[in-house]
C-alpha cells in the first residue's frame, strides 16, 4: 500500500510534467538528476525512465532529454564532489561532538587508498544503485580524484545506465510503471549484494591481518 501511495504520488508529477512547456521540461530533468546526486532519496531513476516515456509521446525531443540528463548530472556530481573534497579537511581540523568515535583516520586512511586504486571501476558501478552512488561521488572529492578521470568515468556511467533507462521508458511508453516496479526491486538487490560483498571484504582483511600479526 505504501508503495501504491508513492507511485500515484509520482504519477500526479510526472502528469503535470508532461503538460509543460518544453523548456520547463527540459528544466525538470536536469533538475531531478542534478538533485538525485545531491539527495538520494528523490526518484531520480523514475523521473529519467519516464522521460524515455515523454520522448516515445513525442512530448521532448532526444537531445532536450539527453541534454538535460547529462547537465543536471554533471552538475550535481560536480557539487558533491567539491563538498568531498572540503569535507576531508574538515573533519581533520575541526573538534565535534563523537569525533573519536566517528572519525578514525586509520580506517578512512585505507578506504581511501583503496578507492585511489580502483576509482575508475568504483564510478562506472556505482551508477547503478542510486543508494550508493551518492557517496562516490564525495569519496572521488576526498581523494582528490583528477576531475578529468572523474567526470570521465563519470560520464561514460551516466550515458549507460540513463540510456538503459530512456530505452526502457521509451519501449514500454504507456506500461512506463513497470519500469518503476523493476528498479524498486533492482536497486534492493544490487545495494544489499553490494552492503554484503563490502562487509565480506572488511571481514576478510580484518581476519587476514590478524593471521598476518599471528
Amino acid at each position: 500500500m505504501q508503495f501504491a501511495g508513492f507511485d500515484f504520488y509520482i504519477q500526479t508529477l510526472l502528469d503535470w510534467v508532461s503538460g509543460l512547456p518544453s523548456a520547463l521540461v527540459w528544466f525538470f530533468f536536469a533538475f531531478s538528476n542534478f538533485t538525485e546526486n545531491v539527495f538520494p532519496p528523490w526518484p531520480g531513476d523514475t523521473v529519467t525512465a519516464f522521460g524515455g516515456f515523454l520522448l516515445a509521446r513525442g512530448a521532448l525531443s532526444f537531445w532536450e532529454l539527453v541534454s538535460s540528463t547529462l547537465v543536471g548530472n554533471l552538475a550535481g556530481a560536480w557539487v558533491m564532489y567539491a563538498f568531498g573534497h572540503k569535507l576531508l579537511e574538515w573533519l581533520k581540523n575541526k573538534n565535534f561532538p563523537f569525533k573519536s568515535e566517528l572519525y578514525n583516520e586509520e580506517s578512512i586512511q585505507k578506504t581511501l587508498d583503496w578507492f585511489s586504486r580502483n576509482g575508475v571501476v568504483v564510478v562506472i558501478f556505482s551508477r547503478f544503485s542510486a543508494g550508493i552512488r551518492f557517496f562516490v561521488s564525495i569519496v572521488a572529492g576526498m581523494v582528490d580524484m583528477r576531475p578529468v578521470l572523474f567526470f570521465s568515468a563519470f560520464t561514460l556511467a551516466v550515458t549507460i545506465w540513463c540510456g538503459i533507462l530512456i530505452y526502457g521508458g521509451f519501449y514500454l511508453g504507456s506500461h512506463w510503471e513497470k519500469v518503476l516496479e523493476f528498479l524498486a526491486l533492482y536497486n534492493k538487490i544490487f545495494t544489499g549484494f553490494f552492503v554484503t560483498a563490502v562487509l565480506g571484504f572488511i571481514i576478510y582483511k580484518k581476519f587476514f591481518e590478524r593471521r598476518k600479526e599471528a
